[in-house]
């Protein structure tokens, strides 16, 4: 995601990112729309049973962003203009599931090796989704 919207000249907001869903709204793993070595430390396998909601916030400008006294608003602080996408994905044994896709858009995505699906294995508890958020990075905000 990142590269795409980079290499269309855009920024994408970094303090932000997207969430597992599950038994509660937000839950792990976090799901970042960029690369940093912070993340790469959380990374996780794409597994069969897994819901994500993806959530990049694509800037025109710089990736800079500030909330507003409503402390809900967030706005650029360069005032250009930004959008906010989210789907919510599930991984299934056919490929991805778009969960949220409205009528006119496919439902299901391609199950091919470039997305990094793996077969299915039993995680331990602390892995799963719904994990303790000690085990996400700091200062990342859950849209």
């Amino acid at each position: 995601m990142q590269h795409l919207a980079e290499s269309a000249g855009f920024s994408l907001v970094q303090n932000y990112v997207g969430h597992g869903i599950g038994r509660i709204m937000h839950e792990n793993p976090q799901v970042p729309n960029f690369v940093s070595r912070e993340f790469k430390k959380y990374d996780f396998r794409l597994e069969e049973g897994l819901v994500l909601a993806v959530e990049p916030m694509i800037n025109m400008g710089r990736p800079d962003t500030y909330t507003l006294r409503d402390h809900w608003t967030v706005v650029t602080r360069d005032g250009l203009p930004s959008v906010h996408l989210e789907h919510t994905v599930a991984i299934t044994a056919k490929g991805v599931e778009v969960l949220t896709a409205d009528e006119n858009s496919p439902t299901l995505l391609d199950h091919s090796p470039r997305l990094g699906l793996q077969e299915p294995r039993p995680l331990a508890q602390e892995a799963a989704v719904g994990a303790s958020t000690a085990e996400t990075p700091p200062l990342t905000s859950v849209l």
